[in-house]
């Protein structure tokens, strides 16, 4: 339906997404449009570069360790800094924040098109992954100002959702055929387009409140330092050797800044971590659970997208169509397990949804050089159910086992812990996969990642059997 937008601008002008019609108020529709949009191109930034890697890697002359941090450079940088990034769009106000997400992300894509080697493209996706994690949560912060009734909030957010199901389904598929016609920086190129979109709709929202919130940075400054030595440490402990001094250098500095961050959120007035809230029992084992399904999840689809082109000889295409299937099959999941959480409880189907998932890890250990793509295909059907099927649940019960006011903190903690499980399970695999000379893909680096990745399921499932409440 039309829109009524601000007197600067076009007297009326076609709302840019379906809108919840009602309870939304002035510039909704292209506040709905501007969050749906953000969300998208940041997810679909994760898939469609995993796709790119191997053409990445022949243009610059890069080793795995490269692709390794080409990968978790960006997620890192996600991971870390959304612990903060819900004050900072409270600080600024959410348009002011995502305008400012959006606007760094816009300029980071053209520093990465533009990377003449693969320093400058890492230090490219840094930026990248700090300006995703404000647009992640100002994206919400910009629906919640926008939609006023529960209902057709609720249905906003909805849409907003389905546009990460859909990039994760569009992302491979997206990236290999920029990748194969028009090269890989095209994948970068694509953000410049979307970004001015965005900002063009966010020209015809309203301006959003302010509010004090403080900004902890000495945490901010240390989880950034523990999360990425830690980084460090993984992938060059795969490639170097576990003793070798840079690694243990690492390792010192990963204990270090831990115990600082820890001293900082003891001291500090308002910590982004509040310590007591990580000893409640259903929050240290939600938060624990979401680690292991995306060491899972997002390893998985690493060490696929190599499999595929580098040891199968798959086009850029090719391995993007190959993720179809499994994201329709996430998308149906996604679904289904809210209802199913309802009628028989939220631990039951958190446990299933892992069992699952691990089944999944284990299913894919007899893959070879030459085993059939429906095969394949068949394969990846639990690793597509079982994750879908345990986060909505999880997140449900994290956002009931924590007061009203820690709920923007949970949620941080959780996408957090998320984005810092898929991130070490890339620096881990990649350097198990690379092979002893570093350089070229090992069957048998990937079937040890899978069990890592299913053991550690495993490990989880179990303590959400035993440490999760019974009746939620």
């Amino acid at each position: 339906m039309p829109t009524t937008v601000r007197r600067s601008g076009p007297a009326r002008v076609q709302s840019p997404a379906p809108v919840p019609e009602g309870g939304g108020r002035s510039g909704a529709g292209f506040a709905l449009g501007a969050a749906l949009l953000g969300f998208t191109v940041i997810s679909i930034d994760v898939s469609a570069v995993n796709i790119a890697l191997p053409a990445i890697r022949s243009s610059l002359h890069g080793g795995i360790t490269g692709l390794q941090w080409i990968v978790d450079a960006y997620t890192l940088m996600f991971a870390a800094l959304m612990l903060s990034a819900g004050a900072l769009a409270d600080r600024a106000g959410a348009r002011r924040a995502y305008a400012w997400g959006v606007g760094l992300f816009t300029l980071a894509s053209l520093a990465c098109a533009l990377a003449p080697g693969i320093g400058t493209l890492v230090a490219a996706r840094v930026v990248q992954g700090g300006a995703a994690a404000v647009v992640m949560p100002a994206s919400l912060a910009l629906i919640r100002q926008a939609y006023d009734d529960a209902r057709h909030r609720a249905r906003a957010i909805a849409l907003w959702t389905v546009g990460g199901s859909v990039a994760m389904a569009v992302g491979p598929v997206l990236g290999g055929v920029l990748t194969e016609t028009a090269g890989w920086r095209a994948v970068f190129f694509l953000n410049l387009p979307v970004g001015a979109l965005i900002l063009a709709f966010l020209a015809r929202v309203p301006r959003s409140a302010r509010r004090p919130a403080p900004l902890d940075l000495a945490g901010q400054v240390t989880a950034v330092l523990t999360l990425a030595s830690l980084a460090f440490a993984v992938i060059e402990g795969g490639h170097a050797g576990w003793t070798a001094p840079q690694v243990l250098a690492a390792l010192a500095v990963t204990v270090a800044g831990a115990l600082a961050f820890r001293a900082a959120e003891q001291r500090h007035r308002a910590p982004m971590v509040p310590l007591p809230l990580l000893r409640r029992r259903e929050v240290s084992v939600s938060l624990a659970i979401g680690f292991a399904v995306n060491v899972a999840f997002y390893g998985g689809i690493f060490l696929l997208g190599l499999y595929y082109q580098q040891l199968r000889g798959m086009s850029g295409t090719e391995a993007g169509l190959m993720f179809v299937p499994m994201a329709a099959i996430i998308t149906s999941t996604n679904l289904i397990s809210p209802p199913m959480a309802e009628r028989f409880g939220r631990r039951p189907v958190i446990v299933i949804g892992q069992a699952v998932l691990a089944l999944g890890m284990f299913s894919l250990l007899p893959l070879a050089p030459h085993t059939p793509v429906w095969l394949i295909l068949v394969l990846l059907v639990p690793t597509g159910m079982g994750g879908a099927f345990a986060v909505p649940a999880l997140t449900a019960l994290l956002m009931d086992s924590v007061p009203a006011h820690r709920a923007g903190t949970a949620s941080g903690l959780l996408n957090a812990f998320r984005q810092t499980g898929g991130a070490l399970a890339v620096a881990l695999f990649g350097s198990l996969v690379a092979g002893g000379a570093g350089d070229g893909f090992s069957l048998d680096g990937m079937r040890t990642s899978l069990v890592i990745a299913g053991a550690v399921l495993c490990v989880t499932a179990g303590l959400a059997a035993w440490g999760l409440p019974r009746k939620r």
